[in-house]
């Protein structure tokens, strides 16, 4: 992922209407596209034929490749925004990907954020930054340098609890998928919290009492 922020950034809904990216899906960070692979080797054929696409373009993906597939993710600066080289570059990828006979799977597409809630006028990010060695960015993330672990969200508690801190997990996944990730999490024994902003997201626990936001608003702003 370069941090290419001379390129005008356009919203996920004019992502999505670009030719090309019916694979790609847009959650935190990103536009990403999964591809299931029969074996690690032509998974790297795969990688190899990215890295030749993402020269010729002149715009570098982040790319994480398993036997069981590669997932790509495409962005063009640090917060995520994308622009219409993202665009681009996805479709020129797609279509390396059905030349050589894979398919994509939006239903292997998640990223997890962690919110950390604080009290009113108390700031715990250098605490956070200290041990995960995280970078900031603007106001109230942390985020990995080399973008593999979730990113964490710094927020205030609603209802003051001085002393207290609160944290839960936020998933992004694709808009199309949410929903089904909130019932397969009904039927396992969670229970729905807030619904309030579905289909944007939807607020879920635990049987333990865990909070958990499934969010699919990021692949649907336009």
């Amino acid at each position: 992922m370069d941090d290419e922020s001379q390129y005008p950034q356009i919203q996920p809904l004019e992502f999505h209407a670009s030719p090309g990216v019916e694979d790609w899906r847009v959650l935190f960070w990103g536009a990403q596209a999964f591809y299931s692979t029969t074996s690690f080797v032509q998974g790297a054929e795969f990688v190899s034929a990215i890295a030749e696409i993402s020269t010729r373009i002149g715009h570098n993906p982040d790319v994480d490749l398993r036997a069981e597939g590669v997932t790509v993710r495409t962005a063009s600066q640090r917060n995520g925004a994308l622009s219409h080289k993202d665009a681009e570059l996805a479709a020129a990828i797609s279509e390396a990907a059905h030349g050589l006979g894979l398919e994509a799977d939006p239903s292997r597409l998640m990223f997890i954020g962690i919110a950390i809630a604080q009290d009113t006028d108390v700031d715990t990010r250098p605490f956070w930054e200290a041990i995960t060695g995280y970078d900031r960015l603007l106001d109230e993330d942390l985020i990995d340098p080399l973008r593999r672990g979730p990113h964490l969200w710094f927020h205030e508690l609603n209802s003051p609890r001085p002393g207290r801190g609160r944290t839960h997990i936020d998933v992004s996944v694709p808009a199309d998928q949410a929903e089904k990730r909130v019932q397969a999490a009904v039927a396992a024994g969670g229970r729905i919290v807030n619904d309030t902003y579905a289909p944007k997201w939807w607020t879920l626990a635990s049987p333990d009492n865990h909070g958990v936001d499934v969010a699919g608003w990021a692949d649907s702003q336009a």
